[in-house]
């Protein structure tokens, strides 16, 4: 009887260890589109990173303040290896600890960046028993020979050692948090590759330098064999950073992975064009980013090089919408997600998180949410005198959070759209299976007339297609109306003979205002009169959510004639 009860319990372990394997986050694709899974459903990270030295008891609950403050899901919170492993394989969990049940007692996931080897292209991180002990744990070298606060990523020894460490977290991690899934996704390392050097010129770098690239690497790249300098040119000096920063990364990822496999990334300190005035064509690898890391060139070389890392995600400082979205063209690719792991909170986030959506993001998150403003290049968008204010950050997650997991299910399902103002488009439209939504921007908005746009472009707006012809509606300083395609009338024909005569015209059936309450839709109102016309209208910096059915009509009567015959 004992060994029967003893059997049993190992099958229900068994079982149990097994639908706790299937039901951990991961990041599945369908159809070209990604979402990550948490606990078996497409969830949408509405993210917030703390600063760097925040993962400290002292620090925390003014971060966790912020963060609920915001309106945020998931935290993305720093571990320090030079505080994890004060002593080589000694290893002090503490702050993890202390992370993972915080965020589990006010209900938020955890995003751990892993800052190891490198943040910001140096090794700010590492412990003091490896940065005092340079010939074992060698840094890379200039071509001058002098030593640089990087890690070489050609040394096994810095490689077996981050590796070690990195395991050891993920191994604790499964520990604490295998069942209960605090943790979704895991940073490794932060914005790699070297400042200070193009390359390093180590004599060991050197010598790999000076053989030919590696096969499996031309082979993925569909280039032929030789040197670095006969396959990459003038570019060759980076390209090798590139693919040896890549391979090391990988490396401390698949050791990670052993452990406890949940999905990986790496942020990226992106290329940002020079300035006009300068007498140059791009910026310096090594001075003005970290050469080697996964910047817009050296995406293909990563993700040949580091299969084990999931997601390439930029991080994005700059108030230029034009090169935000050159930047998503980049990274969303048919093998890698769109992420947005950092960026400035200000005026320009809606639109940029807005954006983001309308690429099919996993998630999105401003950095450095419990110290205020944050260095760089922000530009301050203030409405016009007496006008309303551009959305916050937190105004834009608490619209989004309560239909975060079906916005995150319709975006897998290719059924989410975006619409974002920008200078000269106040008027969009955007194109569904059979049904145009026209998206128009500012207030008021009069009979016949052009949208007159906001002061600061603010409006952006998100129409999700929830059946033929019922949708899911909402946004800032805009007004969405729906028409068929070519029906004559409408804001994209008027005024224009149509070869294409729609015979039918569509309108409102019932228009919601509501939530999703547990997966369920609940009504607050039905919306009607100055709420409707001239299509559903969001002003003001909390708008609702409105679920909208629709219907045709004839357009015109057949028995009394019309163009429609």
């Amino acid at each position: 009887m004992k060994i029967v009860k003893l059997m049993m319990a190992l099958v229900v372990g068994l079982v149990a260890a097994g639908l706790s394997a299937q039901e951990m986050p991961r990041i599945e694709k369908k159809d070209g589109r990604f979402a990550l899974m948490v606990d078996g459903k497409p969830f949408l990270m509405l993210g917030a990173q703390i600063n760097n030295s925040s993962s400290w008891a002292a620090e925390l609950p003014s971060a966790w303040s912020a963060a609920e403050a915001m309106h945020v899901n998931t935290v993305e919170a720093p571990v320090y290896w030079e505080q994890m492993e004060p002593a080589k394989g000694t290893f002090d969990f503490a702050n993890v600890d202390l992370l993972v049940n915080q965020a589990r007692e006010r209900h938020l996931h955890l995003v751990l960046l892993w800052f190891g080897t490198w943040k910001n292209g140096q090794n700010h991180y590492v412990p003091e028993w490896i940065k005092s002990d340079v010939k074992t744990y060698p840094r890379e070298e200039t071509a001058y020979g002098k030593l640089l606060d990087v890690m070489s990523p050609v040394s096994a020894a810095n490689l077996d050692a981050d590796k070690h460490a990195f395991a050891a977290l993920m191994g604790h991690l499964k520990e604490i948090d295998g069942a209960q899934h605090t943790v979704l996704m895991i940073q490794v390392e932060n914005e790699s590759g070297s400042v200070g050097s193009v390359r390093d010129f180590s004599p060991a770098a050197q010598k790999l330098f000076e053989g030919d690239v590696p096969a499996e690497l031309t082979k993925a790249l569909h280039v032929s064999g030789g040197s670095w300098t006969k396959v990459f040119g003038p570019d060759a000096d980076e390209r090798f950073a590139a693919y040896s920063t890549a391979h090391y990364v990988g490396e401390v990822a698949k050791a990670g992975k052993a452990e406890y496999a949940l999905p990986m990334y790496c942020n990226v300190w992106i290329i940002y064009p020079v300035h006009a005035l300068e007498n140059r064509d791009r910026a310096y690898p090594g001075q003005e980013y970290p050469s080697g890391g996964p910047e817009q060139p050296n995406v293909p070389i990563w993700k040949a090089a580091a299969p084990s890392i999931d997601v390439l995600a930029p991080d994005y400082y700059s108030s230029d919408s034009e090169l935000f979205r050159q930047t998503l063209a980049v990274y969303h690719r048919p093998d890698n997600p769109v992420f947005i792991p950092e960026t400035h909170a200000d005026a320009n986030f809606g639109r940029f998180l807005f954006y983001a959506l309308g690429s099919g993001a996993i998630g999105f998150s401003p950095f450095g949410i419990d110290r205020g403003p944050q260095p760089g290049p922000v530009f301050d968008q203030r409405s016009a005198e007496g006008g309303p204010r551009p959305a916050s950050a937190g105004d834009n997650y608490a619209l989004l959070r309560p239909a975060g997991m079906e916005i995150a299910q319709l975006n897998f399902e290719g059924k989410v759209q975006t619409a974002v103002e920008e200078k000269g488009t106040a008027r969009q439209t955007l194109h569904f299976n059979g049904v145009d939504a026209v998206v128009s921007f500012g207030f008021p908005q009069g009979d016949g007339a052009a949208p007159p746009g906001t002061p600061t472009l603010q409006g952006h707006a998100l129409v999700a297609q929830l059946g033929p012809l019922e949708f899911l509606v909402t946004g800032f300083d805009a007004s969405v109306s729906f028409r068929l395609p070519d029906a004559p009338g409408s804001p994209s024909s008027f005024g224009q003979k149509s070869e294409a005569w729609q015979k039918e015209q569509i309108e409102i059936l019932r228009a919601e205002e509501g939530g999703y309450v547990d997966g369920a839709w609940k009504t607050i109102r039905i919306w009607n009169g100055d709420q409707t016309d001239r299509g559903l209208n969001f002003r003001g910096n909390t708008p609702p959510m409105v679920r909208a059915r629709f219907h045709t009509i004839p357009l015109y009567d057949e028995q009394v004639g019309g163009m429609a015959r």
